[in-house]
């Protein structure tokens, strides 16, 4: 509204004018102030997630080289490993010779092995979490087998596996795959088991053929269990191939420490360490990710 015309309300009637102009000075910064706020809450937001993580990592580094400063420590404090093992932490894709590479080529090596192995799992995981879910008689005669294999520890495979494939990249993948099959195929059925009787009715009434049923009513039903056993068998997966790889050889993250060890070079396990760490965050916080996606956020 201009200027004149206000003027002319504002003679015609004074309090419609008055409301009207309080009206303009008040929604004129409406847009900057909602934009701030929304700036304001993303920055508290993200200091709430990141402060108290980083302030408890720098206090646990200053006690570590508090303790570990002194002649007798049998362990290196911080300021040590970051010389001897700079090169490892800010070069870590650095190759000078087939055995002689940076720890990202290494996680590289090892994550390979973990997708072919957990993906592998995945698939028949939930298949098999899907028959015994399914069927009354399925879940008697399989469950108790599958609850007594699934308490063998991961590296009581490995001599199998040897013996089995005669090599030691396909040994290292059947023992991920071994490791990771349970959690999928135990919650896989225990969400096909939970899916409501109104569906399983609505699906009679229209008639639904098997492969209909799944694909719409028992994949969508069970889904937040099913990513809850896939974020527990991807985080097995990762510590099955790091031990694996101590036994087997070859260039994975699980070999440099055993051959770090064997070298006495603690700098290089520790750092190896916080590499681990990080890439099995970052596995569990992908399968999650995409399992908030998948399920709109649905919890099991």
């Amino acid at each position: 509204m201009s200027l004149t015309a206000l003027k002319n309300e504002a003679i015609a009637s004074p309090v419609a004018a008055k409301t009207r102009s309080a009206e303009i000075v008040r929604l004129a910064p409406a847009r900057p102030a909602v934009r701030s706020n929304r700036f304001a809450g993303y920055a508290h937001r993200a200091a709430v997630v990141v402060v108290p993580p980083f302030i408890v990592l720098v206090a646990l580094l200053g006690l570590w080289e508090l303790l570990c400063s002194g002649p007798g420590a049998t362990l290196p404090p911080p300021s040590t490993i970051w010389q001897d093992s700079y090169d490892l932490i800010v070069s870590p894709f650095f190759e000078n010779g087939s055995q002689d590479i940076g720890l990202g080529w290494r996680v590289l090596v090892s994550l390979q092995r973990v997708a072919i192995g957990f993906g592998l799992a995945a698939v028949a995981g939930i298949l098999l979490g899907v028959i015994v879910g399914q069927s009354v008689w399925a879940m008697r005669g399989l469950d108790p087998i599958f609850q007594v294999l699934r308490t063998v520890p991961p590296l009581a495979w490995l001599p199998i596996a040897l013996a089995a494939f005669r090599d030691s990249n396909p040994s290292a993948i059947f023992v991920i795959f071994i490791t990771a099959i349970w959690p999928v195929i135990i919650n896989t059925a225990v969400g096909v088991r939970n899916i409501p009787q109104d569906y399983r009715n609505v699906a009679q009434v229209l008639r639904l053929n098997p492969l209909e049923f799944f694909a719409k009513i028992m994949l969508p039903s069970a889904a937040p269990y099913i990513f809850t056993g896939l974020r527990i068998g991807v985080g097995l997966s990762w510590l099955a191939i790091v031990a694996a790889e101590m036994l087997t050889g070859g260039v994975g993250i699980g070999f440099f420490i055993w051959d770090a060890w064997n070298s006495s070079r603690l700098s290089d396990i520790i750092v190896a360490l916080v590499y681990i760490g990080v890439v099995g965050f970052v596995l569990d916080r992908l399968v999650a990710g995409i399992g908030a996606f998948v399920t709109r956020g649905t919890a099991a």
